[in-house]
C-alpha cells in the first residue's frame, strides 16, 4: 500500500508541475495526473468513471455559488466609484503619517478587500488611482508599487474572502467562523505593511502626508464612504449572525453593490452584461479548478496519502512547532508557482487531517495559517499574479519592484510565524461569537 501511495503521489505532484512547466493550464495539470492515478488505483474503467463522478461531486455544493456572486459584487464595486470613496477615506485616516500616500494605498487595500474579497481587484483599483498622485508627489514609484502590491493580499484574509470560502468548502469548516477569524490577521497584515513604510519614509520629509482634513471635510468624506462600508455590516454581520448563508449573503452583496453603483451613476444597465461576462470568466477558472482538484483529493484519500504522511511526520517528530515550520516552508515554496486556490485545494486534504488528528490544531486556525501562507505566495515571483498587476498599474518592471519588496517579505514572514504560534489571534473573535470551542 505504501508503494502504491508513493507511486500515485509522485505521479500527481511531479506530473502537475511538469505539465505546468510546459504551459498547460493549472486545472488540466491537476486533473490529468489525478485521473491517471485513479486508473492505477482502481483500474482503467472504474478510475475513469470515478474521476467523472468526483468532478460532479466537487461542484455539487450550494455554498460554492457564493464564489461567482462575490466575484460579480467585486467587479461591480471596482467600476462603481466605490474604490475612490474608500481611498478618500483612507487618505483622511492616514493624515500626516510618514509615507503619506503609500500609507493611504495600504489602508485603501484593506478597506477595498473588506468589500470585494479580491487581492487582484485591490491592487488594480487602488494602484490605478494612487499611482498618478504618488508620481506627481515625487515618490519613488518602485517603493510605491511595492507598498500597494504587499498590501493587496489583505483582501484574501479580510472577509468576504473567496479564498476562505474555498478552504471552507474543502475542510467543511464554518465559513462564518473563518470570516471572523480573518479580521485580526488581516488587520495585522495591513499594520505590518504600514510599519515597513513608516521606517522607510520617516527620514524622508517629502514623503509626509498632506495632513488630516478639516473636521467638516473629514465628516463629508466619512459620510460618503458609509454606504460602501455598510456592505460589511450587512453581509458579514448577516453571515456570522446566522441570518443568511454565505451564498445568500453574496447575492445580497451583488444587489447592494449594483444599487449603490447606479446611485453613484458610475454603472448603468448597459454596463451589466460586460460585468457579468468578466465575472463569469473569473469564476469559471476557480470553479474548474475546484472540479478537477476534487479528483486529486479523492485519489489522495483513497491511497491513504494523508494518513501515511502523518505517520511519517510523527516518526520524525512529535513536536507541533516542527510540523508547523515544515508546513510553512512547503506551502511557501509550492505556493510560488501555484495560485492560492489550487494550492489550498491540493494541500488542505494532505495537511489538515495531520494537523487536526496528530497535533490538535483547530481547523479554523489552520485555514487562516494556510491562507496567510498563500497571501505571501501570491506576491512572490516568478508567477505572482498580484505582483504583475501591481507593477503594471504603477508603470514599473517586475524586476525593479522586487528589491523594495524584500523588507515587506521579511516582516510578513515574521507575522506569519506569530499567526501560526499564537492561535488566539485567529480564534479570539470566533470564540467570542460562540462559533468555535
Amino acid at each position: 500500500m505504501e508503494e502504491t501511495a508513493l507511486l500515485v503521489g509522485t505521479i500527481m505532484i511531479v506530473g502537475m508541475f511538469a505539465l505546468m512547466a510546459i504551459g498547460v493550464s493549472v486545472s488540466v495539470a491537476i486533473g490529468l495526473p489525478s485521473a491517471i492515478s485513479m486508473m492505477i488505483l482502481m483500474g482503467p474503467r472504474l478510475g475513469i468513471d470515478d474521476s467523472a463522478q468526483q468532478i460532479y461531486t466537487g461542484l455539487d455544493s450550494y455554498p460554492l455559488l457564493a464564489i461567482p456572486l462575490f466575484v460579480l459584487a467585486g467587479a461591480i464595486m471596482n467600476q462603481g466609484g466605490i474604490a475612490q470613496r474608500l481611498i478618500d477615506l483612507a487618505k483622511a485616516l492616514t493624515g500626516k503619517m510618514p509615507g503619506g500616500l503609500s500609507q493611504t494605498s495600504i489602508v485603501a487595500n484593506a478597506l477595498f478587500g473588506s468589500i470585494s474579497g479580491s487581492s487582484l481587484a485591490g491592487a488594480s483599483a487602488v494602484g490605478a488611482i494612487m499611482s498618478p498622485a504618488q508620481k506627481k508627489a515625487g515618490y519613488d514609484m518602485r517603493w510605491a508599487a511595492a507598498a500597494n502590491i504587499s498590501a493587496a493580499p489583505s483582501g484574501m484574509l479580510i472577509p468576504p474572502s473567496n479564498t476562505l470560502i474555498v478552504y471552507g468548502l474543502v475542510s467543511q469548516a464554518s465559513i462564518g467562523a473563518l470570516f471572523l477569524a480573518g479580521y485580526i490577521p488581516g488587520l495585522l497584515w495591513m499594520l505590518t505593511c504600514m510599519v515597513v513604510i513608516f521606517f522607510y519614509a520617516r527620514k524622508r520629509p517629502e514623503l509626509r502626508g498632506a495632513g488630516f482634513p478639516p473636521f467638516v471635510e473629514g465628516l463629508k468624506i466619512f459620510l460618503k464612504a458609509i454606504p460602501s462600508l455598510g456592505l460589511i455590516i450587512i453581509v458579514i454581520g448577516g453571515i456570522v449572525g446566522g441570518i443568511f448563508t454565505p451564498t445568500e449573503g453574496a447575492a445580497i452583496a451583488v444587489v447592494y453593490a449594483l444599487v449603490l453603483s447606479m446611485i453613484y451613476r458610475e454603472v448603468t444597465v448597459k454596463d451589466f452584461p460586460k460585468l457579468l461576462l468578466n465575472a463569469t470568466r473569473t469564476s469559471s477558472v476557480v470553479v474548474f479548478l475546484i472540479a478537477l482538484s476534487s479528483i486529486m483529493s479523492f485519489a489522495m484519500t483513497y491511497a491513504d496519502i494523508p494518513f501515511l504522511l502523518g505517520e511519517w511526520l510523527v516518526s520524525i517528530t512529535d513536536s507541533k512547532v516542527v510540523f508547523l515550520l515544515i508546513m510553512m516552508v512547503v506551502l511557501l515554496i509550492v505556493g510560488i508557482p501555484l495560485d492560492a486556490t489550487p494550492a489550498i485545494l491540493i494541500f488542505t486534504p494532505i495537511f489538515l487531517p495531520i494537523a487536526v488528528q496528530q497535533y490538535d490544531i483547530d481547523p479554523v486556525h489552520f485555514g487562516i495559517m494556510i491562507t496567510f501562507n498563500m497571501c505571501i505566495a501570491v506576491i512572490s515571483p516568478p508567477s505572482a499574479p498580484v505582483l504583475f498587476v501591481g507593477a503594471r498599474v504603477a508603470g514599473q518592471k517586475v524586476e525593479d519592484v522586487f528589491k523594495p519588496m524584500l523588507p515587506f517579505f521579511g516582516a510578513l514572514i515574521a507575522m506569519l510565524l506569530l499567526i501560526q504560534f499564537v492561535p488566539d489571534l485567529s480564534l479570539f473573535l470566533p470564540r467570542l461569537a460562540g462559533l468555535v470551542p
